[in-house]
């Protein structure tokens, strides 16, 4: 995790602070306006990296600022009535406009001057950005209202260089401790978010990546599936899913020496090992949709900066009647909101829980987007595993009936520090009867519990890195070498339960792990009172002997003595 490093925590302390004296006081809008500074900077890098990559093994690379460009409010537009004169002259009238594409480089617009260089990206490189994958694209359409408001000519030329610094911090951070320079925009993001607490009461964090990388290391999706996350944010669960696949054909392709991060995941961003085939079936595979238009942009511009050119996220709301997707994927990964309810005459009418609940929505929601086969890993708050209501046990009746639940494993409870302490827990189910399905065998037949107690970060407000990799890599071992007959011991830290004990009338579908743990009391042998208390006096007044001890007539050690005589 980046924001261990102190270096690069304090850079975006005066970015943030920047922005706020510069006059953008809102959290959110400073971090939009943020993003869009990192995503020219990545674009020209990424860029860059490309066409040095192809010119290493003799290829031609096609570059994003190769050309020229016209701003769209002054493209030629034919209408009906146009000469073919007329239209000829419109074509001329047009070059005028016309913008070296180069120009719009950040290596480029960062040597000028304070005024020049606003004017430049206010005027020509955001709207170029905006217009990226041409007009008909998903990610101009919701650029469509993105505004550059950055008003001082000062502040944006403090933010670029600060963002220029900020690159060199990581690099060199990615180079020194071997962790792969990946998920930029998102570690930024997360540690602006932690040096605002208004931002954390929007809803607005991010599932910390090791946790996401974790998730992913269970599912284990593969180049084909179709992945989704229905509370996308910006982009995080997709862009582990990604980065898991990428790795895995790296790896098949004879990639070596990956080593390990520092939580004990190997994971390489390099995209060399991809085909052309290979990342058109990648990028055509993640779907997203957030309900937040921030978000979506912020989103999509996370997964472009990762070399996926057209992502697929979208402004929905998965919940609501107009969103109809059903058996769609073979894989959803999420961390959806965990408070809040939807105003009940908007629910989709296929959701049956009749609850406004989002958690119990959400999960019941993305139950319905798996295809048959398909497999979810979601995180859902512990009241989940244990809420009363008729909403919460229908909803566990259903994981464990039509769903083959895999695994239920609890969070401690500062795993969201510093948004949120609320504690959580990782559900693992397998799509096996469909909603209108008649179940003739319950699809469960084991579940396998884990209590994670640690996560290699502290779990204070400050989450600093620990000594090792807490439980991670051996929640991943032992979740995959999971067996009904040996995983018996109910004391240990993971352990299986039938599903006809969940079932049974005692238990109705309880999924909390403290229900079926056995908690071992461990015998304390105290010393006798006398034994302590002459450790007591020996500790007032040091070695001394009977004879001296008589003589003290009053205070603390005369008690002492006391309380000694009359217990003998």
């Amino acid at each position: 995790m980046l924001q261990n490093n102190p270096e690069l925590k304090s850079k975006i302390d005066q970015l943030w602070n920047k922005f706020w004296s510069g006059g953008i006081s809102n959290p959110l809008t400073a971090i939009e306006q943020i993003t869009y500074l990192l995503f020219m900077k990545r674009l020209d890098e990424l860029d860059l990296k490309r066409q040095a990559g192809a010119e290493f093994i003799g290829e031609r690379c096609a570059s994003k600022f190769d050309g020229k460009w016209i701003p769209p409010e002054y493209r030629a537009r034919r209408e009906e009535r146009d000469t073919d004169a007329e239209w000829a002259k419109k074509l001329e009238d047009e070059k005028h406009y016309e913008i070296d594409k180069q120009t719009l480089r950040w290596s480029e617009f960062k040597h000028m001057q304070a005024e020049e260089m606003l004017q430049h990206v206010q005027g020509k490189v955001f709207p170029f950005l905006k217009d990226l994958n041409g007009t008909e694209s998903n990610f101009t359409r919701h650029m469509k209202n993105a505004v550059f408001i950055i008003p001082k000519p000062a502040l944006l030329v403090e933010a670029v260089k600060t963002i220029d610094d900020i690159f060199e911090v990581m690099e060199r951070d990615s180079r020194e401790n071997g962790q792969a320079f990946q998920d930029i925009q998102g570690d930024v993001y997360e540690m602006l978010l932690s040096e605002i607490a208004t931002a954390g009461k929007n809803g607005q964090f991010r599932t910390p990546r090791h946790i996401i990388k974790l998730m992913a290391d269970l599912v284990r999706p593969q180049l084909g599936h179709k992945i989704a996350d229905p509370a996308c944010g910006s982009g995080g669960f997709l862009l582990g899913a990604y980065q898991y696949i990428v790795t895995q054909l790296a790896i098949k392709a004879g990639t070596k020496d990956l080593a390990p991060d520092e939580d004990g995941f190997v994971r390489t961003s390099v995209a060399a090992a991809l085909t052309e085939k290979a990342q058109a079936i990648l990028a055509s595979s993640l779907w997203g949709y957030d309900i937040d238009a921030t978000m979506v942009r912020l989103g999509l511009m996370n997964l472009m900066m990762h070399g996926i050119d057209e992502p697929h996220i979208d402004y929905k709301d998965t919940l609501s009647k107009s969103y109809t997707e059903e058996s769609e994927y073979d894989i959803v990964m999420a961390n959806p909101p965990f408070t809040g309810s939807i105003d009940k005459g908007d629910i989709n009418e296929a959701l049956q829980l009749g609850t406004t609940k989002t958690e119990l929505l959400f999960v019941e929601n993305i139950y319905r987007l798996l295809k048959k086969g398909g497999t979810a890993c979601v995180i859902v708050p512990q009241g989940v595993l244990f809420g009363s209501g008729g909403a919460f046990k229908t909803l566990r009746q259903l994981l464990v009936e039509r769903c083959e639940l895999k695994a239920v494993i609890t969070l401690p409870s500062g795993v969201f520090k510093p948004y949120a302490g609320v504690s959580t827990a990782i559900l693992l189910f397998t799509k096996v009867w469909g909603p209108k399905d008649k179940v003739t065998q319950p699809a469960t037949e084991h579940v396998w519990f884990y209590e994670m107690a640690a996560d290699g970060y502290s779990l204070d407000d400050k989450r600093s890195k620990q000594e090792g990799f807490g439980d991670l890599q051996d929640i991943i071992a032992r979740y995959h070498a999971r067996n009904p007959a040996a995983d018996t011991d109910r004391t240990a830290k993971c352990f299986m339960v039938p599903r006809t004990e969940i079932a049974d009338e005692k238990n109705s579908y309880d999924l909390s792990l403290s229900r079926y743990k056995t908690d071992v009391f461990e015998e304390v042998h105290y010393d006798a009172p006398g034994v302590i208390l002459d450790r007591l006096i020996q500790a007032e007044v040091g070695d001394v002997d009977e004879a001296e001890l008589a003589k003290v007539q009053s205070g603390i050690v005369r008690e002492l003595l006391e309380l000694k005589e009359m217990i003998g």
